[in-house]
């Protein structure tokens, strides 16, 4: 509750030039787009942020110049979004630009013709957001993070590095239904590996203690955590039990790899979020965003922590070294 305070107050006070009559335009006919985003809006940008401003660039837009920027933060309270999506649509901004489903939902039930640009979003279609990835119809297109796919293919290159694992714990949540179709995607994977999975499910469960005990009693040789908001706040404990159980792990988030995690592979959000800043573009110039196709990533990271590999007595193969984006020493 101190936090939803906090952001209702945040937009009384600094609501960067709401004050109930905004348009889409201002007195200049400088077009004014929204951003939605969960965690505060700081002087450094997210990697996301900084991509679309950079994706804007490109495309001759300078935010103060030929285009307005009305940032609104729920403060990292989810609760809040809601509220603050529903204001950002009623200030008159011409369209909307946010990532992640949870933003994406609460703008979606806050408007159904305001144009919404996703910088990213699990599985869009299967989340209810558009209708294909061909003709989203609707007001919201934008970037896919092609998740399905990802599930599959992390578990395959978990096991390309470690060729000896033969029973995996997933960590994942089943009351999100993305991670029901990624632990699917995992299943099969796992059939063609010759890999059992030991499921790991944080639906119900109040902390991952319970879930940490399970894995250790069946004796798993690796760990996949599936990314959503529920793991993804475990994003320092998951890689720290891992490292400490002495399990080689693999997830879609870098800042699992950052904290001890053995590698990731994920998206380049930062490019998803740039390559967005098109679907602005066209938008302002008048086309509609059920017409625009949603777009999947074409560029991978692949992250990889030596430190926890000479930890965990792991020689990395070469061919995967050579693939690695970034390197963690």
């Amino acid at each position: 509750m101190k936090n939803l305070n906090r952001v209702l107050a945040g937009l009384l006070v600094t609501g960067l030039g709401f004050a109930g009559g905004v348009v889409a335009a201002d007195g200049n006919g400088v077009p004014r787009i929204g951003y939605l985003a969960v965690a505060p809006i700081t002087d450094k940008p997210s990697p996301e942020r900084a991509g679309f401003l950079a994706g804007l660039r490109e495309l001759g837009y300078e935010n103060g110049k030929n285009i307005t920027i009305v940032y609104r933060s729920a403060e990292g309270t989810y609760d809040a979004l809601p509220f603050v999506a529903e204001e950002l649509v009623e200030s008159g901004v011409k369209l909307v630009v946010t990532a992640g489903n949870p933003a994406i939902r609460a703008l979606q039930e806050a408007s159904d013709s305001i144009p919404i640009v996703i910088l990213f979003s699990a599985d869009p279609v299967a989340a209810g957001f558009a209708k294909s990835l061909a003709r989203p119809g609707g007001n919201i297109t934008g970037m896919s993070q092609q998740n399905l796919e990802l599930a599959a293919k992390r578990l395959e290159l978990l096991k390309e590095t470690v060729p000896a694992i033969r029973r995996v714990g997933v960590l994942w949540d089943s009351s999100n239904p993305v991670m029901v179709g990624e632990w699917e995607s995992t299943k099969t994977a796992a059939r063609q590996l010759g890999v059992e999975l030991v499921s790991g499910d944080a639906a119900g469960e109040p902390s991952f203690t319970k879930i940490f005990e399970d894995i250790q009693r069946q004796r798993v040789d690796a760990i996949v955590t599936l990314i959503d908001l529920r793991t993804a706040g475990y994003r320092e404990i998951i890689p720290e039990f891992a490292l400490k159980q002495r399990l080689p792990s693999i997830t879609g988030l870098e800042a699992f790899a950052v904290n001890g995690g053995l590698m990731t592979y994920a998206p380049d959000f930062g490019d998803l979020s740039r390559r967005s800043a098109a679907y602005v573009d066209k938008i302002l110039r008048g086309a509609k965003p059920g017409d625009l196709p949603i777009q999947q990533p074409t560029h991978y990271r692949l992250v990889l922590n030596l430190k926890t590999a000479r930890a965990l007595g792991i020689t990395i193969p070469r061919h995967i070294l050579e693939r690695a984006d970034r390197i963690i020493e």
